[in-house]
């Protein structure tokens, strides 16, 4: 049901819970359908009641960045040269695609939707909540996953929110946690800290303990890592990197999880799309969650996901089921505990990249980086270059001969 006055536009939604009054104000043009309804309006439209000087407010709205702002268009001009002028090795950042890019710049970026699908608090959703649930089907699609048994979470405005939400959700306040140390390789919401201060939010609210790698190998010491794990006893184990050149021992990290009953976490961000590519191991076997960004290898734009398990999570002597909970409670840690309105424009746009990276091309793409790590790991060992686990950069050499580099 639709009722319109002059100054509001009140929408009845079957999918929203609350009718909102929303005041009438114009959308900024971001395609020629958009463009053609933008130029029907008159300057004694109710789009003008919203305060604009007709002709002059619709200018504004139409004009390309090049004239409304020259200064930024030049910094955008510089930043693109900038880009395309050389081999960038940063590993948090890629090249979207042009789709990707035009999603971004939709007109979605002008809905606001607190909630999840068929539960906003906003009215106008029907075509988001179409959007949000397309993106999930792909990401577990992606992945392998069956809808039974995982479920996802695409509203996390970037990976250290994600990962915070996790332990909001699953860890006591001041409950225990265990990641990589960062000086090891490890990312700053693992856990990190420093004598001096608690750095990361991780450390400032829960207690962590890092685990390390061997000194001398650079390998991760998983002995130590048990040892430690059944004398801290965490809530939760991070299995993640930023800065390690070697595959995860997924199984190894789930025997250990069980042994001190910790639930096991992996963060994929910098591997995903070549977990994606199927060219190294998955950690869906093993991990009760997984977190990733999107802007990484799976070559999309700012955001994460959230994967975790559903359904039974194991049975005792007696048969009772243990059932994993992990849903109600990661939603509300996300939103409303972290986040407001989720960025519909970006999750729109990682829906798009997740397509992308289950094509053949793709794939190609993550055979690729394999073998072009490999390649720059000879050629810098050749030339006297210490490298940290050896000059086989990445993983195990038998799993990677076997599936990308014949």
């Amino acid at each position: 049901m639709h009722l319109r006055s002059a100054l509001f536009d009140l929408t009845i939604s079957k999918t929203t819970r609350v009718a909102q009054p929303k005041r009438m104000v114009s959308l900024s043009p971001g395609n020629l359908i958009e463009s053609k309804v933008m130029a029907n309006f008159g300057p004694s439209s109710e789009c003008n009641a919203a305060g604009r000087n007709g002709s002059e407010g619709m200018t504004l709205l139409k004009a390309p960045v090049s004239s409304v702002d020259p200064e930024m268009f030049d910094l955008l001009r510089k930043e693109k040269a900038r880009q395309r002028s050389g081999i960038h090795l940063i590993a948090s950042e890629n090249f979207t695609s042009r789709a990707v890019g035009d999603v971004l710049g939709s007109s979605l970026s002008n809905k606001y939707s607190e909630g999840y699908p068929g539960t906003r608090y906003y009215a106008g959703n029907e075509y988001i909540d179409q959007v949000e649930l397309l993106c999930q089907k792909r990401a577990l699609q992606l992945f392998g996953l069956d809808s039974d048994q995982w479920a996802v979470n695409v509203q996390a405005h970037s990976g250290s929110p994600a990962n915070l939400a996790v332990y909001t959700a699953v860890v006591e306040p001041h409950g225990r946690i265990m990641g990589l140390h960062l000086s090891d390789g490890g990312h700053l919401t693992h856990g990190f800290f420093s004598p001096a201060k608690k750095v990361s939010a991780t450390s400032l609210f829960f207690e962590s303990l890092p685990y390390r790698v061997d000194p001398k190998s650079g390998l991760i010491d998983y002995d130590q890592l048990e040892q430690n794990a059944m004398l801290f006893r965490p809530k939760i184990i991070v299995a993640g990197i930023s800065c390690y050149s070697r595959w995860l021992d997924y199984a190894r990290f789930r025997a250990i999880a069980d042994k001190c009953g910790a639930f096991l976490m992996a963060d994929m961000a910098h591997i995903a799309g070549m977990v994606a590519g199927r060219v190294c191991p998955s950690p869906f076997e093993h991990a009760d969650i997984v977190t990733t960004t999107t802007h990484k290898t799976l070559r999309g734009p700012r955001g994460a996901l959230i994967f975790y398990r559903k359904g039974v999570r194991s049975v005792n002597e007696k048969g009772e089921k243990n059932m994993y909970d992990f849903e109600a409670k990661i939603n509300a840690a996300v939103f409303p505990g972290l986040q407001g309105g989720p960025h519909n424009h970006s999750i729109a746009a990682i829906a798009v990249a997740l397509k992308q990276c289950s094509s053949t091309e793709f794939e190609q793409y993550a055979s690729q980086i394999v073998r072009n790590a490999k390649a720059l790991a000879k050629a810098l060992n050749s030339k006297g270059y210490h490298l940290v686990t050896g000059w086989l950069v990445i993983g195990k050499d038998e799993f990677i001969h076997q599936k990308g580099d014949k």
